[in-house]
This record gives C-alpha cells, structure tokens and sequence, in this order.
C-alpha cells in the first residue's frame, strides 16, 4: 500500500507538468534519463549480506552474551578468578566492537541496495521525470531572467514613447518568472517526499538508527564492566606483573592455588558451602560456555555468505579486466564504472567479512578460557570435596572413639559396680560426660572460625547462666544429693518441717510422699516437691536417716515430786524403758553398729534408753531418751508414757505418806 500511494502522488505530479506547456521530453532527453546498469551480477538482492532483521538479531544474542559478564564478575572470589574476568573482558569488548563494525558494514551495503532499487525503471519512469522537469523549469528560468535583464536595459536605454510597452511585457515576464519559481518549488517538494517516502532508503536508516542506538546501551572499554575495588581486581601495574592484553589467553597453571586450602575453612559447615559453592561456579562456567559456543555457531553460519560474495566479485572484476582489453572509448569508461563499482563493494563485503573471522579467533580463545577456568574450579572442587571428606571421617572417627568408650565403661560399670545406687550413678554420669563430649566434637566441627565460636559460646554462656541460673543450681544439687550418703528413692527424709519419703528423685527437683508428723506415721496423701539446690540452703535442713537404719530418739521431760528418793526414781525409771525396748533392743543395737561401720564414727554411742536428772531452784526434772523404730513409734510412746506416769504417781504418793 505504501508503494501504490506513493505512485500516485508521483503520478500527479507527472501529469500535472507533462500537461503543462512543455510538451513531451524529446527522444534525446529520454535517453538521457537512463541509468547505467549494475555491474554484471550485481543485482539489487546480491548487494547485502545479511537482512536488517538479521542484523538485529545478531546484535541482540551478542550483547545479551556481553552481559554474560556480570555473572562472572559474581562468580569471581579468588584472585586467579579476577586474573580470568579481566581477560575475558578484554576479548568480550572487542567481540562486541567487531559485531558492530560488521553491522555498520552491511547496513552500508542495505542502504547500497536502496539506492540501486532506486536507480532502476521505477526512478527511470518518477524520480528521473521529476528532475528532467527541475532542470527544464531552471532552464526556462534562466532564459526568462536574462530577457528580462535585456528588456530592462532597453527600457533604460528608450526615452522614446514605446517605453510603456517595454515596461508591459517587463511585467508579463515577471508573471511567467513567478510561475516557473513556484513549479520549481513544488516539483522540489515532491522529489523530496518522493526520496522521503522510499521503503528502502527508510529502513536502511532505520537500521543505521537502530544500531546505533544498541551500541549507546552497552558498556564499551571506555566504561569497563568491571567495578572491584579489590587491589586483586585492579590490573597489574607497569611495575608489577604485565596485564593480559586484549585477547590473552589464560594458562591453566595460573589459575590452581597454590593451597588448596587456602580458603582457611576449619568447620565442616564451611567446607560444605565451600563445595556448594564450587560446584555452583562450575555450572555456570558451564552455562556460560554453551551461550559461548552458540554465538560462535552464529557467527560461523554467516562467515560463509560474504565469503561467496567476495568470490564472485573476483571473478566478475576477472572479467570486466579482459573486457577491457578490448574496449574503447566509451564501453571503456562504462568498464570503469563497473570495476569501481566492484572495487566498492569488494571493500564493503571485507569489512563484514574480516571482522567476522576475527569473531571466530575471539570466541574460540574466549572458550579455551573459559576451559581452562571450568578445570582450575574443578580441581579446587575435588580438593575441597576431598578436604570435606577426611574431615567428616575424623568427625566419624572422634564419635565412633567416644561411643567405644562409653560402652567400654558401662561395662565395666555392670560388672564391678554391685550396689545398684552407685551403678546408677556412675552409669548417669557416663550418658552425661558421653553426650557432652560429643556434642562438643560436633560443635568444633561445624563451627567455621574458631575465635568468632569461641565469642559467641561465651556470650550464648553468660546468658544462660542468668536465665537459668535456679535450673544449674538445682542440677548441680542432684550431683550432691546422690553422693555416697546421699538420697535414693525410698528413704525417709525431713526437709524443714516435712517429713516424707522420697518417690521420686529427678535432675532439677524431687518428690517425696508426705508423713503424718502427729500419731503413727502415716502417709497423708499429700505429695512435696522440693528443688535440688535445696541442698545450698542454710535454713531449712535436710535429714535423712542412714541406710539400713530405721530407729530415732524420742525424749520426755519429768518433773519429779519433791522430796522423793531421786537416784532410787531415776533407776526405776531407767529399769521402766529397758522394759519397754526390750523387744527391739537386739535389732537396734545391730543397726547402730551398722552405723559405726557406714560413717566409720566412733562417737555413736550405746543406742539404749538413758534417764539424765536436772536440777533447778525450786523442782529436779528428769530428761528420758529412748530409741524407737519406726513403724513403732506410736505404740512405744504410748507404753512409755503409761510406765512413767505410773512410776511418777507411786513416788508422789510414797513421798506423802
């Protein structure tokens, strides 16, 4: 549709000066519109080499594999990864600067071709009429501007009467002069609409605008992609190492560490990110590799076409060059066009043609660095794989080590620990310094840095020890508490004013079932639970009785009658409670020996009743002690205190008399 309005505008403007007063072009100016063909073979679709779209295309897959950079710059944390960054940058620049220099290349063929499209029948049959009319109308122009120059000087010359008809036409002149002008205008007008309106002079400079605009948007060797602050990172000095140079290729060998621990990684936390990480920058070694070897493809595939058009163009120059030989005149000059005509796009075609080679070479070092980048991250991988291993397998060694022991100990626990209380002590201690050290092995070897571990322990410390100060009281309380005379689940203790027996005897607290204090000990139904760190506490006390014991002393205070025969009362009375314990006499003086061996004491005493006399003032008293067992406690107090009563009464009654 654009073509056909086009026409018609141009067909307008023909029919408008053809109708004029001008007439038709004469057979000489018809041969003078005609164009000199192409040179042989040169036709307008064998100009260029690649389509616009194509063009595009190209640059977009180049520059988007530029940025490709900005991967690598993330993916570079050693300095033999910067050593390969800065290189790859070089050549990337330069792959960049050649794809545009192609580009340019072949849009100066594309607007080559326009400009041949339109030297052909379509600008023979518009374009050439319209500048056939130009230079006729400025022909006329001319002509009418120098028999007005004429008239004007004839009118100065007459001073005669035919000097108002001079100064008539001078005026009839000037109408025509006025009239071509504005024919000339309007024929300017439409030749340049005319070229305006050309589809493919249009999208020639489209192209042009377009590729310029792609180029204003990628960072050249002037603003490098390459913003490290690092003294690693800047290029080396003039005085230090020399830089790689555009297009250098990298060795393997520079790029292994020289440790392969270098990283100073201790824990296996960092070893592991260390692979993670490794193996991570190998993939997009890899990834970026493949975009890689695609644009080189690309470029590859269109080496082949300006190739071809460079052949031809050989051959043709070939035979325009025994064309020559005999020619003459005018079908020599015609040979001359033709071959400068060659010798252009000849240029044209190997300045796409050059560069692309160069695009090959670039891409194909680019690639052989990235290999030998792709192999150092690999080897660097296998030795942090490796490190990760040994390491795990100290670890599994250290725990295996540990967990031999302990088994080894509880062995040995289970055989020569009889006492069931002491076993299960030693074998609680054995789980806890177990899972402590173990834990330990764990943490050291995880953590990273041992100094930032050490910090943070010592806060992480701090703060539970204030958080959690009553718990770790009370833990350490339990190690008191279940020490050679200490607690077991069913003794009988006295906390304060609780006595109970204990059912339970935990890590942080124990719980003991609750004794009638009052009459014969019973349980009431009520459980106590009391905290280990009991066992810091100054008020309270805690009693327990001996194991294998289970007598206490029970005492009474007498006031005994006045004037009574008081060493007579105290041996009736003492004869009263032996009476009394005979019965358990026998096991109680068994368990107090029991006593003496225990604690190794030998301030024990004779666990038998005893009466002490108190004098005062104005009575004498007399305290009386007496073991008793527990479970009859309620039935000897009961005995006890009728023998005394009774021998009580019979000396106030005696001392009446």
């Amino acid at each position: 549709m654009r073509y056909d309005s086009t026409m018609g505008i141009r067909g307008i403007a023909l029919t408008i000066f053809l109708g004029a007063s001008l007439g038709r072009a004469s057979a000489a100016d018809k041969a003078a519109q005609a164009v000199s063909p192409s040179p042989p073979g040169v036709t307008a679709s064998h100009v260029s080499v690649l389509t616009g779209d194509q063009v595009v295309q190209i640059l977009d897959q180049t520059v988007d594999w530029y940025r490709t950079l900005g991967t690598q710059q993330q993916s570079s944390s050693e300095p033999s990864d910067l050593l390969i960054l800065y290189a790859n940058q070089q050549t990337a620049t330069q792959v960049v600067d050649l794809a545009f220099e192609i580009a340019r290349a072949n849009a100066e063929l594309l607007s080559s071709e326009a400009n041949t499209a339109q030297s052909s029948a379509d600008k023979v049959s518009s374009g050439q009429a319209l500048d056939t009319l130009q230079n006729k109308l400025k022909g006329q122009r001319q002509s009418l501007q120098a028999e007005m120059a004429a008239d004007r000087q004839r009118t100065a010359a007459n001073k005669g009467g035919g000097k108002a008809d001079l100064e008539a036409k001078q005026s009839e002149l000037q109408g025509e002069l006025d009239m071509i002008n504005a024919r000339i205008n309007l024929l300017d007008t439409m030749a340049e609409f005319v070229n305006e309106s050309n589809a493919k002079i249009a999208s020639a400079n489209a192209l042009k605008a377009h590729i310029d605009a792609i180029a204003a948007s990628v960072p050249t060797a002037s603003t490098p992609l390459r913003p490290l602050t690092t003294a690693a990172a800047a290029p080396p000095s003039a005085s230090g190492p020399s830089a790689p140079t555009k297009g250098a290729l990298i060795s393997s060998s520079t790029l292994y560490p020289s440790n392969p621990s270098a990283s100073g990684r201790v824990g296996i936390w960092g070893l592991a990110t260390d692979v993670l990480k490794l193996s991570e920058k190998g993939s997009t070694i890899n990834a970026i590799d493949r975009r890689t070897a695609a644009l080189e493809e690309t470029f590859s595939k269109i080496r082949s076409a300006p190739l071809e058009r460079l052949k031809a163009l050989s051959a043709q120059s070939d035979a325009l060059a025994t064309q020559a030989d005999s020619a003459h005149g005018a079908a020599l000059k015609g040979v001359r066009d033709q071959l400068d005509t060659l010798a252009w796009l000849f240029q044209q075609t190997s300045a796409i043609l050059i560069p692309l080679s160069k695009e090959g070479v670039l891409l194909e070092q680019y690639r052989h660095n990235l290999k030998n980048w792709h192999d150092a991250v690999l080897h660097q991988y296998h030795d942090a794989l490796k490190a990760l291993g040994i390491r795990l397998g100290i670890v599994i060694g250290m725990l295996a080590i540990v967990f031999a022991g302990a088994e080894v100990w509880r062995r040995v626990v289970l055989r020569y620990t009889l006492e069931p209380r002491r076993r299960h002590q030693l074998l609680l201690i054995r789980k806890l310094t177990v899972w402590t050290v173990a834990l330990a092995i764990i943490a050291f070897t995880f953590v990273t840095e041992l100094s930032s571990f050490a910090t943070f322990a010592g806060l992480i410390t701090a703060g539970v020890a204030v958080a959690m100060q009553s718990v770790l009281v009370s833990i350490v309380g339990y190690f008191l508490l279940i020490g050679k005379y200490g607690l077991r689940v069913g003794d009988r203790v006295q906390i304060g004013t609780v006595t109970g027996e204990i059912i339970d005897l935990g890590l942080v607290r124990m719980h003991l079932m609750e004794l009638s204090s009052q009459g014969p000990l019973g349980a009431t139904g009520r459980v106590v639970a009391f905290p280990n760190s009991i066992v810091f506490q100054t008020s309270g006390g805690l009693f327990r009785q001996i194991a294998g014991v289970n007598f206490v002393w029970h005492e009474a205070t007498l006031s005994l009658p006045p004037g009574s025969d008081y060493a007579a009362l105290k041996d009736k009375l003492l004869t009263a409670l032996r009476n009394v314990v005979k019965d358990y006499h026998d096991d109680i003086t068994r368990q107090t020996k029991q006593i003496e061996k225990t604690t190794a004491s030998t301030s024990v005493g004779i666990a038998a009743p005893q009466v002490q006399l108190h004098f005062s003032a104005g009575s004498v008293e007399a305290l009386v002690r007496y073991p008793v067992q527990f479970e009859h406690e309620a039935e000897v107090d009961e005995r006890v205190s009728q023998v005394l009563m009774k021998i009580i009464s019979s000396s106030a009654d005696h001392s009446a008399r």
